[in-house]
């Protein structure tokens, strides 16, 4: 894939929530490469759910920005346990998802707080399809589905224009955050 500086890209994040909340906003920002936002999404997701896939995928297809060029999300879950299937995300949408992280996913206590939601079978096989987990640059973590591994790292790096976090994802967070609690969470 050949990466121009202006390819259309959304990154999705989720905002802050309560246990005792239903759903939860999420964010798409439309992104221009790193440097100019061209637009925002938002949907909202079932807390602990299952239909993230679902809503994301229909809130892209839905959308005027038919020349988006990739999907990238904050993390493979949103609203607490409510997993994304990058594989069926990349199915529906036809664009290739990078999931990005700031750490490596402790699987450990990833298994621990499964035992808190229900259909763990079923968010364990969605995870495990979400396949291996890269070191990228600025030292965040990513898992890719539709595109290579390297391509996808170059994509973060280029669109990583003033953090260590691409800026799709940056700014996703920063309006989420603002949205449900008045201001950013810090990171």
């Amino acid at each position: 894939m050949r990466l121009k500086p202006e390819t259309r890209i959304v990154g999705i994040d989720d905002a802050s929530f309560d246990k005792c909340d239903d759903t939860v906003l999420i964010i798409g920002s439309i992104f221009r490469g790193g440097f100019w936002m061209d637009g925002m999404l938002s949907t909202y997701v079932t807390v602990d759910g299952l239909d993230a896939t679902d809503k994301i995928s229909e809130m892209i297809s839905g959308c005027k920005y038919q020349d988006l060029r990739i999907i990238m999300l904050a993390g493979i879950t949103v609203g607490g346990f409510n997993v994304i299937d990058l594989p069926e995300l990349n199915e529906r949408t036809g664009l290739p998802v990078i999931a990005v992280t700031e750490r490596h996913p402790n699987f450990e206590k990833i298994e621990n707080a499964l035992t808190n939601v229900s259909d763990v079978e079923t968010r364990r096989e969605i995870m495990k399809k979400a396949g291996n987990v890269y070191a990228g640059p600025n030292n965040v973590f990513y898992q890719v589905c539709g595109m290579d591994a390297y391509t996808a790292k170059r994509v973060i790096y280029k669109t990583s224009t003033r953090s260590y976090i691409p800026e799709p994802l940056r700014v996703s967070h920063i309006i989420a955050s603002g949205l449900s609690r008045g201001e950013p969470a810090k990171r």
